[in-house]
């Protein structure tokens, strides 16, 4: 089917929703916010997962969808050397891969994927896992929600679903690399991040949050029971029924490149910032697909749910390697989100992003040291130290919220990255994060919680 035809199909049934003016500005917004760094070589487009695709001459800027066009599977721009959709047969819901998966697709190092990331807001339980209805209660006829979104709702049986013991997440891979071994990392450059469609969804839910009600029921240490959110009243998930439990979901518009919230005859306008919550190699040595110690919520030393927003088009993600292969797979997809991720999730939406993925040797000096043995990020800017307050996640033998760990980690991880990399005596470095380091909290809402750190490399020049 032509790529245009039904690009120009979903503009026209999208702007009965979202109106023309506003549809077409919110397009060409999203086009501006694609404009990629650091890929070199040729485009490529159209190919299948696994397989070298057939050079292109779109190159790898303005991947978001251009004036009436939606990001549907297998359409428009794919410019990776390869392809990876998101299919009921070949995700996991909930779970992320375990060093035992079977990889999805394969590539080369050094090689790039477009990967069409596809985002649990919408489809989940709670929602009615019917993203037609539920996306057609906020003005999107059904050209304008993603076939992935549709099939996958309605298909997915890899795993059993609950929606109280699952995570949310819809994961797509893995990728196996060619030459990665336990004790390298996997390099992972963000090229792009291009939003599939012009809404997304942020949601609260009960028992979930920065103010989530306790069991009890009793309100988290520091406020009371009646600051809890959403209001400890309407908590209903007692029933047993999804759709009844009251949980809270924003439909977020996407206008002239922002996201637009109202509340009564106020509109909230804020930047978006696209980025995948989720990008991780396999780390959890268990063989069942959902085994406590794989699901996709906490964070671990193998990356995964990690929400750090600076990790957009121009960073770098630096892994440590524990499987054959390293086993990369995405989820999580975010178009904005403030550090902390307070209310539960961020603005969720599904995200076209093009991977370059890059295995490191021990002693080749092409990644940090401090790579080897846990994640580490970059920009153009900045040094990005992580930590994180339970780095093993579940398979540690619990889940640890407490962001002075993952402070006090970020911190230490920060001192050995200047002190091996830099070469600065560890009391000066320390005096220098004190004086100069920003550290932030990465998000509170994934059982492990994360703090990360930004160290200028202007300071360095």
């Amino acid at each position: 089917m032509n790529r245009m035809l039904i690009g120009r199909e979903a503009a026209e049934v999208l702007t009965k929703g979202l109106g023309r003016r506003g549809f077409l500005g919110a397009a060409a917004g999203l086009g501006a916010l694609a404009v990629t760094t650091g890929c070199t070589g040729p485009a490529r487009a159209g190919s299948t997962a696994g397989s070298t695709a057939g050079p292109s001459t779109a190159g790898t800027a303005g991947l978001g969808p251009q004036p009436g066009q939606v990001l549907q599977p297998h359409t428009g721009d794919m410019p990776g050397d390869h392809y990876l959709a998101s299919t009921p047969e070949d995700v996991l819901w909930g779970y992320v891969p375990t060093v035992h998966a079977t990889p999805v697709a394969r590539m080369k190092s050094g090689q790039t994927i477009t990967i069409d990331a596809l985002s649990h807001e919408g489809i989940l339980e709670d929602q009615g896992r019917d993203p037609l209805s539920f996306f057609g209660s906020h003005g999107v006829d059904g050209d304008g929600v993603l076939q992935d979104a549709v099939d996958i709702a309605a298909d997915y049986n890899r795993t059993p679903r609950n929606f109280d013991t699952d995570g949310p997440h819809v994961v797509t891979g893995p990728v196996a690399v060619e030459g990665a071994e336990p004790g390298d990392v996997l390099k992972i450059e963000t090229l792009a991040a291009a939003p599939r469609v012009p809404y997304g969804v942020v949601s609260s839910r009960h028992g979930k949050g920065s103010l989530a009600i306790q069991k009890g029921p009793a309100a988290p240490d520091g406020i009371t029971l009646e600051e809890v959110m959403p209001p400890a009243a309407l908590d209903n998930r007692a029933s047993g029924i999804p759709t009844d439990y009251h949980n809270v979901s924003v439909f977020t518009a996407v206008e002239d490149g922002k996201g637009v919230m109202t509340s009564g005859d106020m509109k909230v306008r804020f930047p978006l910032r696209p980025f995948m919550g989720m990008m991780g190699v396999a780390f959890a040595e268990s063989s069942g697909l959902t085994d406590p110690d794989a699901n996709s919520v906490p964070p671990t030393l193998g990356g995964g749910n990690i929400d750090i927003r600076h990790l957009g088009p121009g960073s770098t993600f630096y892994l440590p390697v524990k499987a054959d292969g390293a086993l990369f797979y995405v989820g999580d997809p975010h178009m904005g989100m403030g550090d902390g991720e307070v209310a539960l999730t961020a603005m969720e939406g599904s995200l076209r992003g093009t991977f370059r993925l890059t295995v490191c040797k021990p002693g080749a000096g092409d990644a940090p040291e401090l790579a080897h043995r846990y994640p580490f990020g970059e920009t153009a800017e900045a040094w990005i130290p992580i930590g994180l307050s339970d780095p093993d996640g579940l398979g540690g033998g619990g889940i640890s919220s407490d962001l002075n760990v993952a402070m006090r980690r970020a911190v230490v991880n920060a001192l050995d990255f200047l002190e091996q990399e830099k070469g600065m005596d560890r009391a000066v470095a320390y005096a220098y994060l004190s004086a100069a380091a920003d550290f932030a909290v990465s998000q509170v809402v994934d059982r492990t919680v994360g703090v990360h750190g930004l160290i200028r490399k202007a300071d360095f020049s």
